[in-house]
C-alpha cells in the first residue's frame, strides 16, 4: 500500500510539472490523456485485479515518458537534443523511447492478463500472441495519430513528431515490436516470481 501511495505522489508530481507551461497545450492533452486513462482504469480494478509490483512500476515509468513528451513535445526534449549533438544527428529521438515503451509495457500487461486468466497455457504461443497484441496497440496508435493529423492539420505536427523522417510511422511500430520482445526476454522470470507471490 505504501508503495502505491509513493507511485501516486510521483505520478501527480510529474503530471503537474508537465502541465505547467507545456510547449504546446494541444500536444500535452493528447500525450497525457493515455496516462490519465490508465490511472482511472487502475483505480477501478485495484481490488478486483491488483497487479504485480513490477507492472505498477512499469506503468508509472511509461506514464512519466508520456508526460515528459507532452511537456516538451517528443521532438524537443532537451536531453535528447544534447544526445543528438553528441552523436552528430539532426533528429531528437525521444519519440523512439516512447514507442519502445509502447511495446515494452503493454507486452507485460498482456502477459499478466493472459497468464492470470489462463487464456493461453503454452508459453511459446503466449509469447507470440503477446508480441502481436503489442504490435496491434502500436498500429492502433499510429491510426490515432493519422486521424488527429487529418482533423487538426498543422496543429498535429508536434503530436506526430515525424521531424521530416519519411519512415517515421514504420520505425515507430518497429521500436514497439522490439520493446515487446525485450520485455519478454528480460522480465519473464522476474514476472513469474511475482505472479507466484501474488497467487
Amino acid at each position: 500500500m505504501r508503495n502505491k501511495i509513493i507511485y501516486l505522489v510521483i505520478f501527480f508530481a510529474v503530471l503537474i510539472w508537465s502541465g505547467i507551461q507545456p510547449h504546446d497545450s494541444f500536444t500535452w492533452i493528447l500525450e497525457v490523456a493515455p496516462a490519465i486513462i490508465g490511472l482511472v482504469i487502475l483505480f477501478f480494478t485495484k481490488k478486483s485485479f491488483p497487479l504485480t509490483p513490477l507492472l505498477y512500476i512499469l506503468i508509472l515509468i511509461h506514464c512519466i515518458i508520456l508526460m515528459v513528451g507532452g511537456h516538451y513535445t517528443y521532438a524537443e526534449v532537451p536531453l535528447f537534443d544534447t544526445l543528438a549533438e553528441w552523436f552528430g544527428s539532426t533528429r531528437n529521438n525521444y519519440d523512439k523511447v516512447g514507442h519502445f515503451a509502447q511495446g515494452f509495457v503493454p507486452a507485460m500487461i498482456a502477459r499478466e492478463i493472459l497468464i492470470r486468466k489462463k487464456v493461453i497455457n503454452f508459453s511459446s504461443w503466449r509469447n507470440l500472441i503477446i508480441v502481436c497484441i503489442a504490435m496491434a496497440i502500436s498500429v492502433s496508435y499510429e491510426f490515432i495519430e493519422w486521424g488527429v493529423a487529418l482533423l487538426s492539420g498543422e496543429d498535429a505536427e508536434a503530436f506526430l513528431g515525424t521531424q521530416g523522417y519519411v519512415w517515421d510511422t514504420q520505425s515507430d511500430m518497429f521500436y514497439a515490436t522490439i520493446g515487446a520482445i525485450c520485455a519478454l526476454i528480460f522480465l519473464s522470470k522476474t514476472h513469474n516470481r511475482q505472479l507466484a507471490n501474488l497467487e
